[in-house]
């Protein structure tokens, strides 16, 4: 049963990350955090590839049942994702903006003991906020409609989507921006995902492109993951201050989304804000920060049986 039990959680927490790794606004990495298993997440990631035998095969385990509804929530959003995102652009990111600002307290609140009296190091907030604005100011591919067919990929176009899902990654996994974001930011989130959603209609022009942004992610989760393990480990009151300046930063990419579209549209104003659809975006934050307090909950519960049997 408590087999069972590990399963379900770990399907509905890969199902959770997938759903927010697939849009722009917050981080897969961002909801680990906010459900509670992130630390776990990098740490079965480093150990992966870099821990012992017992680790590797506990950490293989691990983000198999992730990894299930991972896919899972992710075919469902692309299957639906490509078909609306450009024509309710301003209502899709109006959503997203409700994830961050109601995230950013949620954040806050649940590493206060980490924050306090850390007050100085409050100056990486900025830093995080200034790397975030500074990436969608360079914006290399706003409105270009990048070609990422068979036909249309080049040796530029190959390093280019390489790096840049290298960089998408890292920000996948770490909780704040959103790699989807930068994503948009780099004129690549419709075209990719238009290659996901042809490819799963067995259109093989889209393979390649697949591939080589395969290889970036790849490529992103070796080199950053032990990074971040280690910043969080040593030093992660400022780890947590410069997240909390991604997230911040973020809003401003998001604001500046529609630009990078195929065909760019003005950035968003409150004319174009949905209330409606932000307040929606801050109910799913809510949700899921329910959804770990209960799961926290009955864990301690079964906690508390285990040692009552002893």
């Amino acid at each position: 049963m408590k087999k069972v039990k590990d399963m379900i959680i770990n399907f509905v927490n890969g199902f959770c990350m997938a759903l927010a790794d697939s849009v722009p606004g917050v981080s897969g990495g961002t909801i680990a955090f906010l459900l509670g298993f992130y630390d776990n997440f990098i740490g079965s990631l480093d150990n992966l590839f870099r821990g012992n035998k017992e680790e590797k095969k506990s950490a293989l385990k691990y983000l198999i049942k992730l990894g299930i509804g991972w896919i899972v929530g992710f075919t469902i959003s692309i299957a639906i994702l490509a078909d609306i995102f450009e024509v309710q652009i301003y209502n899709v990111s109006s959503l997203f903006l409700g994830f961050i600002i109601f995230a950013i307290p949620i954040v806050i609140y649940e590493e206060k003991e980490t924050l306090k009296g850390k007050w100085k190091e409050m100056l990486f907030v900025l830093l995080g906020i200034a790397v975030v604005v500074a990436i969608s100011l360079i914006n290399p591919a706003s409105g270009t409609g990048i070609d990422v067919s068979m036909q249309g990929l080049k040796f530029g176009l190959i390093i280019y989507v390489f790096i840049a899902a290298m960089i998408a990654i890292t920000a996948m996994v770490l909780p704040g921006i959103s790699g989807s974001t930068l994503l948009l930011i780099f004129g690549l989130y419709l075209p990719i995902i238009g290659a996901l959603k042809e490819l799963m209609h067995m259109n093989f022009s889209y393979l390649p492109v697949v591939l080589i942004f395969i290889l970036g992610v790849i490529t992103g989760i070796v080199l950053c993951v032990r990074l971040i393990r280690k910043a969080l480990e040593k030093y992660r009151a400022q780890t947590v201050y410069c997240i909390i300046g991604l997230m911040l930063g973020s809003l401003y990419s998001i604001v500046m989304g529609p630009t990078t579209l195929d065909v760019p549209k003005d950035p968003m104003s409150f004319a174009t804000f949905s209330i409606l659809f932000f307040l929606i975006g801050g109910v799913v934050i809510l949700g899921l920060q329910g959804l770990k307090v209960l799961m926290t909950r009955n864990q301690e519960k079964n906690d508390l049986k285990v040692k009552e049997n002893d």
